[in-house]
């Protein structure tokens, strides 16, 4: 655990959060600035700064963890993994955005 880490201190209970689900190896909850509804992060217990600092042994139970989620939510939806500042990874902590879409919503991903 990171002392100053906003997930962190999410994860050890020290700020509150809706909690989806929890696992092993990730915790599940609602984001707290949603950009459509039922906007969650998948959070990885442990800190690891980024995707690329995931050991590989829990990509597995990341699939997992995310088929899980992902088949209680609309058909369509992004996973969205923002891998370094110039990416736009805003907390160094491996986080996996998971945004259920809907026609119109407003969203947009620009690619």
């Amino acid at each position: 655990m990171v002392q100053n880490c906003i997930f962190c201190k999410i994860i050890k209970g020290e700020i509150p959060s809706e909690k989806i689900l929890e696992n092993e190896n990730f915790i599940v909850i609602k984001d707290a600035h949603p950009q459509v509804k039922g906007h969650s992060l998948v959070i990885s217990k442990k800190h690891y700064d980024s995707f690329s600092d995931l050991p590989e042994e829990i990509y597995k139970n990341l699939l997992e963890t995310i088929k899980q989620i992902t088949s209680k939510l609309e058909k369509d939806f992004n996973l969205i993994i923002n891998n370094g500042k110039n990416a736009g990874q805003e907390v160094s902590h491996f986080h996996l955005h998971i945004l259920p879409r809907k026609e119109n919503d407003g969203f947009k991903v620009n690619l």
